[in-house]
């Protein structure tokens, strides 16, 4: 099983506590974002969790954490997204100290387990594709000593998001836009890191002739790695087509980040929930009382609570 901490949310700069508590006890929970009386709640240890994926912008808050993960058997690796845009548009995110925080990271855990984000790109009055690979070439220079891959997407219109599209004329590329994108930012990582692999997420255009391969950010070969055994898998179901993501089981929720970036799809125009608090298996809102579909992961019986029902086909989270 592999854990999501969290497509959602930023675990590590703002529930850190929370995430350390729930590994310790080996007991958490995750409600479905699209059937609020569905709840999964895993019960696992170090064993059972093949690796941990941590996305992140901020990990400095969870570094002073990662002793005790360590010590508890767990294995992981972070995405760390770092773009070159302003407080228009990642509000709350103070990035000024971010590219040493970045080095901290990899010092500490190791190059091949940062994995380096700037993404999504989008275009507007003020970070056309000019802005884009000036910037891009900036922070490659800062961070190509601490990571081994930068991974790079292209904004895709949500209707959630039009709001903060037309607030601040936000455009997804064109295609033609696109393709220039990547021949530029491929030109500037051989220049400048000729060692770095680049990576296209959920793209549907195929980038590899410009040495940008599709990308795993739940990526069966670095938990191999990191692992040291064998991880099979199928692709993710529940994701887009175009991802090539191993499954894995989301802890975060909807709505709880505070970085109020104007591009982000897990701030679904609600307002952000409260945390449940450290003691909660659910990040936000509370299991009493019990959801009517509450699952459990792996299921057994004789679990402690009452009345959950068994997950679709005895074992299988349906989240």
């Amino acid at each position: 099983m592999v854990f999501s901490a969290s497509r959602r949310t930023d675990i590590p700069a703002f529930f850190g506590e929370w995430m350390l508590q729930r590994l310790r006890e080996g007991k958490a929970a995750a409600r479905n974002p699209f059937n609020q009386r569905q709840v999964t709640v895993f019960q696992f240890d170090s064993a059972s969790v093949d690796c941990i994926v941590f996305w992140t912008k901020n990990p400095a808050p969870f570094i002073r954490y990662l002793d005790e993960i360590d010590a508890l058997g767990y294995r992981y690796y972070f995405q760390f997204t770092l773009t070159a845009y302003g407080r228009d548009v990642e509000r709350n995110l103070d990035k000024e100290r971010l590219p040493d925080t970045f080095a901290a990271l990899s010092e500490r855990i190791g190059r091949e387990k940062v994995i380096w984000r700037y993404d999504p790109i989008f275009l507007n009055d003020r970070y056309s594709l000019a802005f884009h690979t000036e910037h891009f070439e900036q922070l490659l220079c800062q961070l190509r000593n601490y990571t081994e891959k930068c991974v790079v997407s292209f904004i895709d219109r949500c209707s959630f998001l039009d709001a903060a599209f037309k607030e601040l004329r936000i455009r997804e590329l064109t295609d033609d836009e696109m393709e220039e994108t990547a021949r530029a930012l491929s030109g500037i990582v051989r220049a400048q890191a000729p060692g770095l692999h680049l990576a296209a997420c959920s793209e549907k255009f195929n980038f590899e002739k410009y040495g940008i391969v599709k990308n795993k950010c739940v990526d069966d070969e670095l938990i191999a790695k990191i692992t040291g055994r064998p991880f099979a898998y199928k692709k993710d179901p529940s994701q887009r087509n175009e991802c090539g993501c191993a499954p894995s089981r989301d802890l975060g929720a909807y709505n709880t980040c505070l970085h109020n970036c104007a591009y982000c799809y897990a701030a679904r125009g609600a307002k952000v929930q409260p945390p449940g608090g450290t003691d909660s298996l659910l990040l936000t809102g509370s299991l009493d009382p019990l959801p009517p579909l509450t699952r459990y992961y792996p299921y057994a019986e004789g679990n402690s609570y009452p009345g959950a029902r068994p997950p679709a086909g005895r074992g299988r989270a349906a989240l």
